[in-house]
């Protein structure tokens, strides 16, 4: 890991001489190039704050409002239910908003034109979102219909007097076949 950020240090510096790590000017420049490098890794890598409200009272909005978006990585979870990073950025951007004043519905039109109807764990219906709403009555119904197509075939009328003896000489005739 050392000589990855001392080749990033180089790199960054402009130093292409070969320096002993001891001596001159250069090995100077160098490590203090190597500790500023450091020095932003380590910051990428601390975790994102979270986000405090302003008031108690907004903490029931925030739930509320928590509970109805949708994590866009997990998909099947509440940003509330979530431990996804983009999870906790939807709710540290929610508290945001709700500290800045907005009403619930300011907040989920906001969300919704940002990232989509999606986002909401319940969309409206809409052209988009149709067959979403319909698709389980459409599909129920297209069962139904096979379920009574298959009924009917198996109930079929008793046969009149002409089809009953030709199915009737049919059968003796295969006995006497078999018999004979």
């Amino acid at each position: 890991m050392g000589a990855i950020v001392l080749r990033a240090a180089r790199a960054l510096c402009g130093t292409r001489m070969r320096v002993p790590y001891g001596r001159g000017m250069g090995a100077v420049v160098l490590r203090v190039c190597a500790a500023v490098l450091l020095a932003v890794f380590a910051c990428a890598a601390v975790a994102i704050e979270d986000v405090e409200l302003n008031a108690e009272a907004d903490e029931a909005r925030y739930n509320e409002l928590a509970n109805t978006l949708r994590c866009m990585v997990c998909q099947n979870q509440t940003i509330a239910d979530s431990n996804a990073e983009l999870a906790r950025d939807f709710r540290n951007q929610v508290k945001q908003q709700i500290n800045l004043g907005l009403s619930n519905e300011e907040i989920a039109d906001y969300m919704t034109a940002r990232y989509g109807d999606y986002i909401l764990y319940r969309p409206p219906f809409n052209a988009a979102t149709a067959l979403l709403w319909l698709g389980p009555f459409i599909l129920a119904a297209g069962g139904l219909v096979v379920i009574a197509r298959v009924l009917k075939r198996r109930r079929r009328p008793p046969a009149d007097e002409e089809q009953r003896a030709r199915l009737n000489k049919l059968l003796h005739d295969a006995r006497d076949a078999d018999e004979g």
